[in-house]
């Protein structure tokens, strides 16, 4: 866990994770300026710093109704804006993208922060990049696995020799910059079945897992298999975090925080997924045993708490602006999560 970073003194680190939407808020149906939008991004990753919040990504979607294409840049700005939160992508659409120029401009955003910044890299959601950027969406697994490789690779030798199919070889490349301490933390990104997770564990990369909403109990498989396929290629789990990311929304009941985030999550289903999120599914949220921390403050440590005793995991990430959230909004959650929820949870971790 040294090595990536992780406090284990902590019990669990938190953080918060956008995709950079650009949605209209659905109370009014009228959106913000790009510029304003981006201008949000930073100022939050600001005040889960100021709250004492452990990490802080930024992920990337090129499609209507995001921002965040140009995500190291961003990430950039945020470096610059902060002093000691860490922070990452989530995630770097490695597949479509060169390794290389992805581990660059990752070093020099380690280098510029004193040694912060972290990849999660992950497969696209969204496909139409792979249109855009000119890949073929029949490489889709192909592409992912071998770009993967290639950047473990490059986090771990400077004078690279490689070849593979998508990409031109490298032949004694030298890769320049180097992150401050060597290399950088780099997660893998799963979501859906264990299949992932499982060659997250052979890739021996410590895992970021996308948890959109259902029972907590049905990605507990997924965490367990991973740690499994870490022992079975040499690997001790104990050494490499677990990270959870999934929708967060705090408010003063239960029932309110699902009335005032409901709207919010359903329209950006719909324009950004084409279909919306089925109210009856999402009110089974407020089950205590539900994934999505949506809910009071109580509820919602109770519901982490729950989690972490399921998962054993390291480190959970919030998303709490999808789908037009105001501004003040995320500006109180990302508060209450650093000043209310994160404190309680690890003062029941200690004991």
């Amino acid at each position: 866990m040294e090595k990536l970073r992780i406090n284990p003194e902590k019990g669990m680190e938190f953080g918060v994770y956008t995709l950079g939407d650009h949605l209209p808020d659905p109370r009014t149906n009228t959106r913000i300026s790009a510029q304003e939008r981006l201008k949000q991004i930073i100022e939050m990753a600001k005040l889960a710093e100021d709250v004492g919040l452990d990490f802080f990504s930024v992920g990337e979607s090129h499609q209507e109704y995001f921002t965040t294409q140009a995500h190291t840049v961003v990430l950039g700005a945020i470096a610059q804006a902060t002093e000691k939160i860490k922070f990452g992508s989530s995630s770097t659409i490695i597949s479509t993208l060169d390794p290389v120029r992805v581990y660059e401009d990752f070093a020099t955003l380690d280098l510029i922060s004193d040694g912060r910044a972290e990849i999660i890299a992950g497969r696209a959601s969204r496909l139409g990049v792979f249109e855009l950027l000119g890949y073929d969406i029949q490489d889709y697994e192909g592409l992912f696995e071998e770009k993967f490789e290639l950047l473990m690779k490059l986090n771990q030798e400077e004078i690279v020799n490689w070849e593979g199919e998508f990409r031109a070889p490298l032949k004694d490349a030298q890769i320049l910059p180097r992150p401050k301490n060597g290399s950088l933390p780099i997660w893998r990104a799963v979501g859906g079945g264990p299949n992932s997770a499982i060659r997250a564990g052979f890739n021996g990369a410590p895992m970021f897992l996308a948890t959109l909403g259902g029972p907590a109990e049905s990605f507990e498989y997924s965490i367990a298999t991973y740690r499994e396929a870490l022992s079975r290629s040499g690997h001790n789990p104990k050494e490499f975090p677990v990270a959870t990311a999934g929708f967060f929304y705090a408010a003063e009941t239960t029932q309110q925080a699902f009335q005032e985030v409901y709207p919010h999550v359903n329209e950006g289903m719909k324009r950004t997924n084409g279909q919306g999120f089925p109210k009856q599914h999402f009110a089974q949220g407020m089950d205590p045993k539900n994934v999505m921390n949506i809910g009071s403050p109580d509820q919602i440590i109770e519901k982490i708490l729950y989690q972490h005793e399921l998962f054993g995991h390291q480190r959970y990430i919030a998303q709490l602006d999808f789908g037009g959230v105001p501004h003040d909004r995320m500006m109180r959650n990302i508060e209450m999560l650093g000043t209310k929820i994160m404190p309680k949870v690890r003062e029941h971790l200690k004991k």
